[in-house]
């Protein structure tokens, strides 16, 4: 069950999204969202260091950093006071946290405190990597240990899943997950299964089919030939899925430092919230 979920905001123009589907599945399941602001040390670390270490060197004055900070610190507030606003006006169990850090570090951190956590897949510099999962994203889904939701810019709420079966360790033991969600949120499941070989395709769609049989949801098995990366979104889209859920980097090592994962394909030519199972 989800009980508890993480919710790291930064004010981008992916938190309003983010925030809609945490107040969604906290309804559904009854669940508190812990909201969790952080202050990028970095920032003013870097300024530093460039200041004795740099090309010029240039050390900024105390009053530039402290200006800065605060700049920075009454977003961070300004966003969380938001967030509260919402979450109150919605009846939601909730509690918000501001802390000074890493983002990513920060993060992880929370990990043995929370079932899920639900973070934009871009945040406030995405307009300047428009094609590409955020940085903060990108680090985190490769340390977090647990279920995560990567949400897209725009809010649509999920009325119909998708579920890329591999028959991997982790994408069987997304199948509860796939299970859990369906049943709460009462939306039918589609499971797609990319493999070239047919007989194997067939045989993994089956074993999904019937894993999922007791919880009494809606099943649509599909098995299509070709690379995952391109077919999960093409048939999301065509299947007119809100929700993509996966076992996280279902290749090898060797082949995601050449091409990234299948997951990580996924995530960025998809503008549907992507759950993966860790």
């Amino acid at each position: 069950m989800i009980k508890s979920i993480l919710m790291p905001v930064d004010g981008s123009g992916y938190t309003e999204a983010q925030l809609k589907h945490s107040i969604r599945l906290a309804k559904n399941f009854g669940a508190v969202i812990r909201v969790l602001s952080i202050v990028d040390v970095r920032i003013f670390e870097w300024a530093v260091v460039m200041g004795n270490d740099g090309f010029v060197p240039m050390m900024p004055s105390n009053v530039y950093k402290e200006e800065s900070r605060k700049i920075i610190e009454g977003k961070a507030q300004a966003v969380l006071d938001k967030c509260s606003g919402i979450l109150t006006k919605d009846k939601i169990d909730f509690s918000v946290e501001r802390i000074d850090g890493s983002p990513a570090d920060i993060i992880c951190e929370k990990a043995p405190l929370v079932d899920l956590l639900v973070i934009g897949a871009r945040g406030e510099f995405e307009k300047w990597k428009k094609t590409l999962v955020g940085a903060t994203a990108d680090a985190v889904v490769r340390q977090w240990n647990k279920a995560i939701m990567l949400t897209p810019k725009k809010f649509k709420k999920i009325s119909k899943i998708m579920f890329a079966y591999d028959g991997s360790e982790r994408s069987n033991r997304a199948l509860q997950l796939v299970g859990l969600l369906a049943t709460q949120l009462k939306a039918p499941v589609t499971v797609i299964n990319v493999q070239d070989k047919e007989s194997l395709r067939q045989k993994l769609l089956e074993e999904a089919g019937q894993y999922l049989e007791p919880y009494k949801i809606s099943v649509d098995l599909v098995g299509v030939s070709g690379n995952p990366e391109k077919e999960i979104p093409k048939v999301c889209e065509e299947r007119k899925c809100d929700l993509i859920i996966m076992g996280a980097f279902g290749h090898s090592r060797i082949r995601e430092a050449i091409l990234g994962s299948t997951t990580e394909q996924v995530i960025r030519n998809t503008d549907v919230p992507v759950l993966l199972s860790k």
